[in-house]
């Protein structure tokens, strides 16, 4: 069996073994984001019904976005922190497979989890508002994946930070704020706008889960400056993270908490 898909395998099985073992705290965090939208939608259906009828596709889309890119920013950093906290840091990074490529891996099984989730609760918040958005299985995978990378790359930068600096969690609520304002940006009128992570995934998205439009059918440009982006942020998050490991590493500080 191929190396790679033994190290796939070890890692999903402890993460899920993980969420089995943890199956209360797992199934509350669940349940409250659930209920955080429901408050949203039936509140403003309250106060603002004529706008929140309006606006139910966006609601429901950029919600769904948003959930995910929280999750895929911050897992990385909480599992590096965890893995301190029991003290299996260090032999990670002793791991024949190298201490970078581990941790990739464990970005890869955290972002199928967190397209799991974000899945079930998209159709739980479509069967709350009773809007039945557009929901092709290619188009929502492929600009999913492109719009989180250069959110797993800001991860990888924190994700340094914290194995040099260990608790940073502080700075998290200010850069998950910073998610719903870069969701909804105003793109299509400020085109700079679109080299920020997620805004522009974001817009692409919209126009696929609400206009029914398909991921071939949009804008060549969109889809190229969408491509660059995952690629660079993704490559700056891997070589901050790179430095922060060796950094670690230099000061002896790579396995402590």
């Amino acid at each position: 069996m191929n190396r790679h898909l033994i190290l796939f395998r070890v890692i999903a099985s402890k993460s899920v073994t993980l969420s089995r073992r943890y199956l209360v705290n797992t199934v509350v965090g669940f349940v409250t984001l659930y209920l955080f939208f429901a408050l949203v939608f039936f509140g403003g259906q309250f106060v603002a019904a004529d706008l929140i009828s309006r606006s139910v596709g966006p609601l429901v889309v950029g919600y769904f976005l948003f959930t995910m890119a929280v999750s895929a920013y911050a897992d990385l950093t909480h599992d590096l922190t965890d893995e301190a906290q029991w003290g299996t840091l260090e032999q990670l990074s002793m791991s024949p497979f190298g201490f970078t490529e581990v941790v990739a891996v464990k970005t890869v099984v955290n972002l199928l989890g967190t397209f799991a989730t974000g899945i079930v609760l998209l159709v739980l918040m479509m069967a709350t508002t009773g809007t039945w958005l557009s929901i092709a299985p290619l188009s929502l995978v492929v600009l999913g994946v492109l719009t989180l990378l250069p959110v797993v790359g800001l991860g990888f930068v924190f994700g340094g930070a914290a194995l040099v600096y260990k608790q940073i969690e502080k700075v998290f609520p200010l850069i998950q704020l910073s998610f719903a304002g870069l969701i909804a940006l105003p793109v299509q009128e400020f085109v700079l706008l679109k080299i920020l992570p997620v805004s522009l995934g974001s817009h692409l998205l919209q126009r696929v889960m609400t206009d029914g439009v398909r991921v071939w059918e949009l804008p060549v440009f969109d889809l190229g400056l969408l491509v660059g982006q995952s690629v660079v942020y993704l490559a700056i998050g891997l070589l901050v993270f790179r430095i922060g490991t060796a950094k670690a590493r230099k000061r002896g500080v790579l396995g402590h908490y």
